[in-house]
């Protein structure tokens, strides 16, 4: 959320974001409501200050006019009751409003209207060239015994997946290295809840307006996460941090639930689109510095990067467009890795820097060495998402013979196999 005095002294930069963000707000809205607000504060001070100077020279007064003197701090009561309740109000209409504005991008953030239109940065690995007919990861895992997406449909419904002996373990191995991977980078292992409620969806940004794509439990008020972004940025919320705690870098191996609202018929076979999935997140949380925060967006990407290469699979990088940004982002780096049966690279990770956006929304403060209280600057990227990763994995790693090879990172987490084979 923006703070309300940026909105009134940057209105046209925020337009202007919107538009590049391909975003439909009425900036010139808020600011009417806040200044109505303000119109409304200076009348609420001034019949404050009278009630209180009639209220204290009531005394004073000749008998005969105490009546109508009290009588007139009793309407000046009533006139700020009322005004009030109508501050109140509008306290809530102008966090609402500006709950939908939308994050300033940065400069660097490229202009475009999708994805087709983000920047590609650099490519690491040169995609592999098959001498023998490649299998999608479909077939792969249905012909190892490893995959069974059938069987999860008739269970679960569509864009379901249910994993056998070493596709299951392949999986857990993933998951497994890639925390390690993190503690190895000096991240804290954290275990978070699964279910939110609506403020910490609603701090995250991810609501209002993504409501469609979350899984409510009505009864109880509560969220399934899509991300433990949520959870792990939330952990401090309401908190005020002292400057020598930070950087707070959390990381976390979570299931993932996403309804997919709106992706019928798009990515319907294996598992690119799947409505639950693991996925291991990384958060960052320090002091409010530009430069600093642009040093862990590339710390994280290059987290996650560094991950990919030990998988031995090839990716690029790409500046995300305004048209593909979202709300709260001031840039977004995404990660996308080589996916044979795409003939194309598919998206694996998403690394965003928010500044305040999100600490805004969450009270997440802390106190500097100055002694003044700021909004903390907030990143995540992903580690790894299963078992989306496991496309690039199966068919990269795919052999003419009909195995896989494990890359030699996994093989510890496997009790040292270096294939999958069909199991008995």
């Amino acid at each position: 959320m923006l703070d309300i005095k940026f909105v009134r002294e940057n209105a046209e930069a925020i337009k202007a974001a919107a538009k590049k963000k391909r975003m439909t707000v009425d900036v010139d809205a808020a600011l009417a409501l806040d200044a109505r607000r303000r119109e409304l504060m200076t009348r609420l001070e001034a019949d404050r200050a009278e009630q209180n100077r009639l209220s204290k020279t009531i005394g004073a007064l000749p008998p005969d006019q105490r009546a109508k003197a009290a009588e007139e701090v009793k309407s000046l009561k009533g006139r700020l009751k009322e005004a009030e309740e109508q501050e109140r109000a509008l306290d809530g209409e102008l966090r609402q409003a500006l709950l939908r504005l939308p994050n300033v991008p940065s400069p660097e953030v490229p202009d475009g209207l999708s994805d087709a239109d983000n920047v590609e940065i650099k490519r690491v690995g040169t995609p592999r060239t098959f001498d023998f007919p490649a299998l999608d990861h479909s077939e792969i895992g249905t012909r190892l015994s490893l995959l069974d997406q059938e069987r999860a449909g008739r269970i679960s419904g569509a864009r379901q997946y249910m994993l056998f002996g070493d596709g299951c373990l392949l999986e857990h191995a993933v998951l497994r290295f890639a925390l390690d991977h993190m503690m190895e980078a000096g991240f804290t292992p954290v275990q978070v809840p699964l279910m939110v409620r609506y403020e910490a969806m609603e701090g995250t940004a991810y609501f209002p307006g993504g409501e469609e794509q979350a899984y409510k439990m009505a009864k109880d008020e509560l969220f399934l996460i899509g991300t433990a972004e949520v959870p792990l940025t939330s952990i401090h919320s309401g908190e005020i941090l002292d400057e020598a705690e930070l950087p707070k870098r959390y990381v976390a191996c979570t299931p993932c639930f996403r309804r997919e609202a709106g992706a019928y018929g798009k990515d319907t076979k294996g598992l690119y689109r799947i409505h639950q999935f693991w996925k291991v997140e990384q958060v960052v949380i320090d002091r409010a510095d530009e430069a600093l925060s642009k040093e862990h967006h590339q710390a994280i990407l290059g987290n996650a990067e560094r991950l990919l290469q030990k998988l031995e699979l090839p990716y690029r990088v790409v500046n995300v467009c305004g048209g593909d940004l979202g709300q709260s982002q001031v840039q977004k780096f995404d990660v996308e890795t080589w996916m044979p049966s795409r003939g194309n690279y598919g998206e694996t990770h998403s690394a965003s820097r928010f500044h305040e956006f999100q600490a805004r929304r969450l009270d997440l403060r802390y106190r500097g060495k100055d002694g003044k209280v700021r909004f903390c600057h907030t990143l995540n990227n992903t580690v790894v998402a299963s078992p989306r990763i496991l496309i690039p994995l199966l068919e990269n790693h795919q052999q003419a013979d009909g195995t896989v090879t494990i890359p030699p990172v996994l093989r510890p987490y496997l009790g040292g196999k270096t294939t999958l084979t069909r199991r008995a």
